[in-house]
């Protein structure tokens, strides 16, 4: 498994115990995460840096505060949109989509009533 920044040896704390490999999908494609670790961490560590754009603008969105104050994680998990990856434990075959640019009902120049 690709662990481009997990901590598997931490100088203080030691070898981490085993885990169980599991596989999850990110907008349609397979990941794998260890067992209790959150979306964000997970996507993190294989590599993926954007889990959403700003909604208006789609400007790329990623983990911020990673600790659920600031919603710039916000995904959809197996349909139930706005759950943040930073506080969201991954789960065997769960499904994960990102989030888009919306259309925007105001152009610039038009007029506001």
């Amino acid at each position: 498994m690709t662990t481009y920044g997990r901590i598997e040896h931490h100088p203080v704390l030691g070898s981490l115990k085993e885990r169980s490999i599991i596989s999850f999908f990110f907008d349609e494609r397979e990941f794998t995460a260890y067992e209790s670790e959150t979306v964000a961490s997970a996507l993190l560590a294989s590599g993926v840096r954007t889990l959403r754009v700003q909604e208006e603008t789609g400007a790329p969105r990623g983990i911020y505060c990673n600790i659920g104050h600031c919603y710039e994680c916000r995904v959809t998990v197996n349909g139930v949109q706005g759950k943040r990856a930073c506080l969201t434990l991954v789960e065997s075959g769960m499904k994960i989509t990102s989030g888009i640019q919306l259309p925007t009902p105001l152009q610039k120049g038009a007029v506001q009533r």
